[in-house]
């Protein structure tokens, strides 16, 4: 298939730049993949849409503040941001990092950074990505939630650093293992009511851990969107968390996320094994899911890799009649937007 059969006219004004006043207060787009019906609620009526024997999975992995502003020799900026390293949560000085700009740098130079933090070039991976050796001071993670910036979107372009409210919004509720450089957003629309109210229905919410890299940002390039790529990511299943997803009658994925996980860790028979690993499975149209039954996500960007999975997930023509209903009735886009649950 080409990228463009998953094209869509998206209004600049509808990418939403900042968070909705309530979390819960996002809109909530209902699509029913069988009869192909779309309903519009919201998010704070989720669980009464959600049925016995349902298991909801969410990703409780952590953003860390991974962009950092340096300074070169010369005293030129350089923005830095941090990729996660094996299993996002070491402390180790040598990472992968992107530089912005990425002009004039050489192995060997240093990048200045607050509180007497320093970065050594060790070694270029690609036109902006190096392997970078930390110094500083303290474990690499403390440094970097003292001095570190929250790493927002591209497509966010608000002024300033994105900090401030961003610290604490560009983060879901159940957030716990540090890790990722962009937020699994679908999540970002829970609250302790919500979930309170999840589990008062019985309904058991289960964590599993996908850190989040820079390549779900990354555009797809190739015009046949079979020859694209993704990067890895790093996840962890708990046997607790396998046993009770393998219980359950139908699994809610809460995000694109939790989708590659499951997917990732199932075996033909949709059966999840526990364990840590990395995957870099690509889900497009003509994928055959094995353990997914739902799935929660917000509104993706035209001619993404995101987009082909919930078109993988729900058709592509129904996908395309969502969007252009979304459209049509001013949902709000992207990271900060609004959300859909296909089941």
């Amino acid at each position: 298939m080409k990228k463009s059969d998953f094209c869509f006219d998206l209004p600049e004004e509808l990418i939403a730049q900042s968070p909705a006043a309530d979390r819960d207060g996002s809109r909530l787009m209902v699509i029913e993949r069988k009869t192909g019906a779309l309903g519009h609620r919201h998010f704070y009526e989720l669980p009464g849409l959600l049925r016995p024997g349902d298991v909801l999975v969410v990703n409780d992995s952590r953003v860390i503040p991974a962009r950092l502003i340096g300074r070169k020799p010369t005293g030129g900026r350089v923005e830095v941001l941090v990729l996660p390293g094996e299993r996002g949560d070491s402390p180790a000085p040598l990472r992968e990092a992107l530089l912005k700009p990425a002009r004039g740098v050489k192995a060997g130079m240093e990048i200045f950074f607050p509180g007497e933090g320093k970065g050594i070039l060790r070694g270029r991976i690609s036109e902006t990505k190096w392997k970078m050796e930390f110094e500083t001071g303290i474990p690499f993670l403390t440094y970097l939630e003292k001095y570190g910036q929250t790493p927002l979107p591209p497509y966010i372009k608000r002024e300033g650093p994105g900090d401030g409210e961003d610290r604490e919004r560009y983060q879901t509720v159940y957030a716990r293992v540090p890790g990722s450089v962009a937020a699994p957003t679908a999540g970002l629309h829970f609250t302790e009511k919500v979930l309170a109210d999840i589990r008062a229905r019985g309904i058991p919410i289960i964590s599993l851990t996908l850190h989040v890299g820079y390549g779900t940002f990354a555009p797809v390039a190739a015009e046949e969107i079979e020859d694209h790529r993704v990067e890895e990511e790093s996840y962890e299943i708990s046997e607790e968390a396998a046993a009770g997803i393998n219980k359950a009658r139908r699994v809610i994925a809460v995000g694109t996320t939790s989708v590659r996980t499951l997917e990732a860790a199932a075996d033909e028979k949709g059966i999840i094994r526990a364990g840590a690993g990395r995957t870099d499975l690509y889900i497009h149209p003509g994928y055959r899911f094995r353990r997914v039954d739902g799935l929660i996500t917000n509104f993706h960007l035209p001619e993404s890799s995101l987009l082909f999975l919930v078109s993988a997930f729900a058709g592509r023509e129904l996908i395309q009649k969502a969007y252009r209903t979304a459209v049509a009735e001013r949902y709000r886009f992207y990271s900060y937007g609004d959300c859909s649950f296909i089941f």
